[in-house]
């Protein structure tokens, strides 16, 4: 256990759960379990006071489920306060499961079917923790197309964006890599990082999984 583990929030109402992907967790080397929870407003709280970097969210609990937990930890009064950013990852027993899609909506990273492999869970952890999506883009836009029937038009922040940088925006928000993105606009990969920051910082986005959700949001894919 170092100061460089990812750390890591359960929550799940059922304790046997809970307990069978702490032993997961604990076992992957450089992530640990800082804490559990049992419903959604518990979560909340021990986010609050746990800080970890991740959170793996079961979407279905009694009393509060993980959508409005979801909705809570990512309020802009509630992540003001934080010291450094948390990533969530939906757990649902169902494949692109529509309260997952709202759950993204409100900042989630993604989601993962509760029977996934120990392998697949480890990194889905490291990716969320790198500002990444955990499902495939085209999975993410079936869900999202769900969600925005009718979009709204984009801020002047966006209208705000570089020529270059309205180029990177649509690359990412077609789920490519930095990469690929450096292909395709015929730059450096840090250079496509520094536009990639960029574009967050003047959108007020967390990472690039908000790219994804303002694109759909505003029709801009």
């Amino acid at each position: 256990m170092t100061d460089a583990d990812i750390t890591v929030l359960l929550v799940d109402d059922q304790e046997l759960f809970r307990e069978g992907v702490r032993v997961i967790v604990d076992a992957q080397e450089g992530m640990r379990v800082v804490g559990a929870a049992g419903d959604g407003t518990e979560a909340v709280r021990l986010v609050d006071e746990l800080q970890p970097d991740v959170v793996l969210m079961d979407i279905r609990m009694p009393q509060m489920d993980g959508v409005e937990a979801s909705r809570l930890i990512f309020a802009p009064e509630r992540a003001a306060r934080r010291t450094k950013p948390v990533r969530v990852i939906v757990l649902t027993t169902f494949n692109l499961d529509d309260r997952a899609a709202t759950a993204i909506r409100h900042g989630a990273s993604g989601f993962l079917l509760k029977d996934t492999t120990p392998l697949m869970l480890r990194d889905a952890i490291r990716t969320v923790h790198g500002g990444n999506a955990v499902l495939a883009p085209q999975d993410l836009a079936t869900l999202l197309d769900r969600q925005f029937q009718a979009e709204t038009a984009p801020p002047a922040a966006y209208l705000g964006l570089t020529d270059k940088e309205r180029e990177v925006f649509t690359a990412v928000a077609r789920g490519l890599s930095n990469a690929e993105i450096a292909g395709t606009v015929f730059a450096s990969e840090s250079t496509v990082k520094t536009h990639v920051g960029a574009i967050l910082r003047k959108l007020s986005l967390r990472d690039r999984v908000q790219i994804v959700v303002f694109a759909h949001e505003h029709g801009l894919v």
